[in-house]
């Protein structure tokens, strides 16, 4: 045990780490108090990198191209092509256009959370102890994902994919 916190310490993981989440926890606040909104998308952009970078020292290359190509280059640069399309000076008003809409907002995000606890409580006992690698020692970590994509959860990946493809068709129109 001893022998294996000693390589963990001299690999450098801590370090970065530590340097990696105070930057982070720095850009999430950033982006959540600047004033503007080209600010905020790059602060949520060095956010995602960040989180990018935590994976690729956690040993997890899928899940950190994952996070790059699709969340940093696609979800990201949608939102930077539509904060380009309805201009960048205007003004936002401070002034509710809905009646109670600050109020709805606060009890979909209580109910979100709630689902997310709910979510997380039901899994926790389905997890393996050595994690993905230890429970398919003999595959890398991209083929057990997609046997648990396209075996256990083929539903769930299909109904996410004609979602996007009809919210981007949405946004088309």
């Amino acid at each position: 045990v001893l022998a294996g916190h000693v390589a963990d310490k001299q690999s450098g993981e801590p370090f970065f780490f530590w340097l990696l989440a105070v930057v982070s926890v720095c850009a999430a606040l950033g982006m959540i108090l600047v004033r503007k909104a080209v600010h905020s998308a790059l602060l949520l952009a060095t956010v995602m990198l960040c989180l990018a970078a935590m994976y690729a020292i956690q040993n997890a290359p899928f899940l950190a191209f994952v996070q790059v190509i699709v969340y940093t280059g696609a979800v990201l640069m949608l939102f930077l092509f539509v904060l380009m399309l309805i201009g960048v000076d205007t003004t936002d008003s401070l002034v509710e256009t809905l009646r109670g809409q600050r109020v709805a907002a606060v009890v979909v995000g209580l109910g979100f959370a709630a689902l997310l606890v709910v979510a997380l409580a039901g899994t926790l006992g389905s997890f393996h102890p050595k994690g993905v690698a230890g429970a398919e020692a003999d595959k890398g970590n991209v083929v057990a994902i997609a046997e648990l994509l396209f075996s256990r959860y083929v539903f769930a990946f299909e109904a996410t994919s004609a979602l996007l493809i009809t919210a981007g068709l949405g946004a088309m129109v």
